[in-house]
C-alpha cells in the first residue's frame, strides 16, 4: 500500500504539467482565434458546459421520475411555444423591467425600441459571457426553448399555460405596432 501512496505523490507533478500544458494551450488557442480582441471563448466554453449540464440533469431527473418523453409535441404547441420564446427571450434580454438582472453585466446606453432597452456589456471574462448571453435574445431563446421543453416533460399543463400567455402577449406586441403603423400612414 506503501507503494501505491508514492507512485501516487510521484505522478502528481506530471499531472500538474498536464494541466499546465493544457492551460496554455488553451490560452494560445483563445488568443490566436481573438486576434487581441476581448472574446471570452473560454467563458462560451464554460456556457456551453453549463447548458449541457443543465440538458442532462434534466434528461436524468426525467428518467429518475420515470416521466415518460412526449411521443411528439403537436404544432399548435410548438408554434405557441415559438411565439413564447420569443416574447420570453425579449422580455429577459431587453425589457426595462428586467433590467436589475442585467445591471451587473451591463451598462445602460438608452433605448433601442418601443419598450425595449439599448445595453453595453461592461464586463470581462466570464461575467462578459453572462452579460452577452442575458443581452441577446437570439442567445438566452435556447436556454429559454429548453426550459418550455422540459415544462412538457414535467408539468405540461402549466407549461401549456404559460406559454399561452406570453404568445398572447407577443401577439399583442405585434398588433401594437400594426396599429401605430396604420395611425402612422393615415396621417
Amino acid at each position: 500500500m506503501g507503494g501505491r501512496i508514492a507512485g501516487s505523490a510521484a505522478a502528481m507533478p506530471e499531472l500538474t504539467t498536464i494541466k499546465d500544458r493544457m492551460t496554455n494551450g488553451w490560452r494560445r488557442q483563445e488568443q490566436q482565434y481573438a486576434h487581441g480582441e476581448d472574446f471570452p471563448l473560454r467563458g462560451y466554453a464554460g456556457a456551453m458546459s453549463v447548458y449541457g449540464g443543465m440538458v442532462a440533469a434534466i434528461a436524468a431527473a426525467a428518467r429518475l421520475s420515470g416521466r415518460p418523453l412526449p411521443e411528439r409535441i403537436s404544432p399548435w404547441d410548438t408554434a405557441v411555444t415559438a411565439l413564447a420564446t420569443h416574447k420570453l427571450s425579449r422580455l429577459l434580454a431587453k425589457d426595462p423591467v428586467t433590467s436589475p438582472l442585467r445591471a451587473p453585466f451591463t451598462t445602460f446606453e438608452g433605448t433601442s425600441g418601443p419598450a425595449e432597452l439599448a445595453e453595453d456589456v461592461r464586463a470581462t471574462g466570464t461575467k462578459k459571457t453572462i452579460g452577452e448571453l442575458v443581452t441577446c435574445p437570439f442567445c438566452i431563446g435556447m436556454w429559454v426553448s429548453t426550459g418550455f421543453t422540459a415544462g412538457y416533460v414535467f408539468a405540461p399543463r402549466a407549461t401549456r399555460l404559460a406559454t399561452t400567455t406570453l404568445a398572447v402577449l407577443a401577439g399583442s406586441d405585434f398588433l401594437q405596432f400594426a396599429y401605430a403603423h396604420a395611425e402612422q400612414a393615415a396621417t
